[in-house]
């Protein structure tokens, strides 16, 4: 949804006749301004302000939470001269959605972030995407890859990445920096020109004995990097049995282990929880009879921790069932796989869809059946492939690991081994 705001007559008027042009998608709103746009906010894809560029600041400021879901911000004077992507620039589709605003009003689209970028740092999207936390002077690092500078990128896991320059490679000739996508620690000290991205990808089992301390299970955790070569920012969750989640050593323990995370992402490690039969039906290298007679399933640290992660991909366990006297734990992690976006362009330029636009930017190649992909190059990252094919070249691209949009209103795709999201676009009237 695209929410319209204005105030005086010949604002509403001019709100009016852009919320014709973009379709059934754009809302103008009705009511008190503050509390209207608080309502509406949740439910926003953008907003169009017609208003100063201050009033609309001072509105949404309160609102913004993270660039990954706030909507996209575009504010139009009150005399209709320009549109300005205030917000959220490529990553929400602001820019985008002020070329229209323009094309539509007739005034002078105004963009501020850096062409086929989209962020002051081209890493800025990928930790995003990743939701990870980063070691080394990522803006100068991102600041070199802008300048041209080799820059070497090393994926050992193969997480499927938006388009990146050419200048970003993995065998690059005398790089200036080198980046590395890793939830595992170096083995030995990082070189200065080195930034570490750290996903959060590992979920941890957990097991334990009636009355563990949570030192005992904290202790253990610990082990998973001193002993195992985990980095512990890369947890994103922990998993057990509902027999067990009211231990309080085991729930302690998680409050303590999610401390980082509450400083550096606002929230704190969650404790997934599973019924035994559940558990029960996972295939795991260390069944316990002992365990079976106790909870009904034969393992809970190492099948709580491959169920957990088994919606996002195909369940690896990177750490077995390790055991102190009264707790157990074991890592497990999903193997990435390609994603590919269906994205409907609706019928006209000025009818796409904010979202559309967005998975267009978030695509390391987009898949073209019809010929309309350079039209589309100005919405697209520097270094996005665009290819002709159909949706079973679309699936065979994201199968190999790679981040794929194929244009299309209507594709039949069935896909069980990629991440599959469909895009609607606006219907032709």
């Amino acid at each position: 949804m695209i929410g319209l705001f204005a105030l005086t007559p010949a604002a509403r008027r001019a709100a009016a006749e852009l919320a014709s042009r973009l379709g059934s998608d754009a809302v103008l709103a009705d009511g008190p301004l503050a509390p209207t746009v608080r309502r509406m906010w949740p439910l926003l894809d953008a907003a169009v302000f017609f208003l100063s560029a201050g009033e609309a600041v001072r509105l949404v400021a309160p609102l913004l939470t993270d660039r990954q879901v706030d909507p996209g911000v575009v504010c139009v004077d009150e005399e209709l001269r320009f549109a300005v992507a205030l917000d959220g620039g490529q990553d929400a589709g602001a820019n985008a959605l002020a070329q229209q605003v323009a094309d539509v009003l007739g005034c002078t689209p105004v963009i501020t972030t850096t062409p086929g970028g989209g962020s002051s740092s081209p890493w800025d999207e990928v930790v995003d995407l990743l939701d990870a936390a980063v070691d080394g002077d990522i803006a100068a690092c991102g600041a070199a890859v802008l300048d041209g500078a080799p820059v070497q990128l090393l994926n050992p896991h193969g997480f499927p990445l938006p388009a990146l320059p050419e200048n970003v490679c993995a065998e690059p000739k005398n790089p200036l920096w080198t980046v590395v996508m890793d939830d595992r620690r170096p083995y030995g000290d990082d070189p200065e020109r080195t930034v570490r991205i750290v996903p959060r990808t590992v979920v941890v089992g957990v097991g334990s004995r009636r009355g563990v301390a949570r030192s005992e299970v904290t202790e253990l955790v610990a082990t998973l990097e001193r002993g195992h070569g985990l980095d512990l920012r890369s947890v994103r969750a922990f998993a057990t049995v509902e027999g067990k989640a009211d231990e309080d050593g085991v729930v302690e323990a998680v409050q303590d282990l999610g401390f980082w995370h509450a400083v550096e992402a606002g929230d704190e490690l969650p404790l997934l929880v599973y019924p035994a039969a559940t558990l029960a039906e996972v295939e795991v290298p260390n069944p316990s009879e002992a365990v079976e007679a106790e909870l009904g399933t034969p393992s809970v640290a190492e099948a709580a921790a491959l169920h957990a992660v088994a919606e996002h991909g195909a369940p690896e366990l990177v750490v077995a069932k390790i055991s102190s006297a009264g707790a157990t734990i074991a890592a497990a992690r999903p193997r990435p796989r390609g994603r590919l976006a269906v994205v409907d362009l609706g019928p006209a330029p000025d009818l796409r869809t904010p979202r559309a636009e967005a998975e267009l930017r978030r695509a390391a190649v987009v898949v073209d059946p019809d010929g309309r992909g350079e039209e589309l190059r100005h919405l697209l990252r520097q270094g996005t492939e665009v290819r002709a094919g159909g949706a079973a070249d679309a699936v065979a691209l994201a199968r190999s690991g790679r981040a794929v949009a194929l244009l299309s209103a209507d594709a039949d795709v069935d896909a069980a081994d990629i991440d599959v999201v469909r895009v609607p676009g606006v219907p032709s009237v």
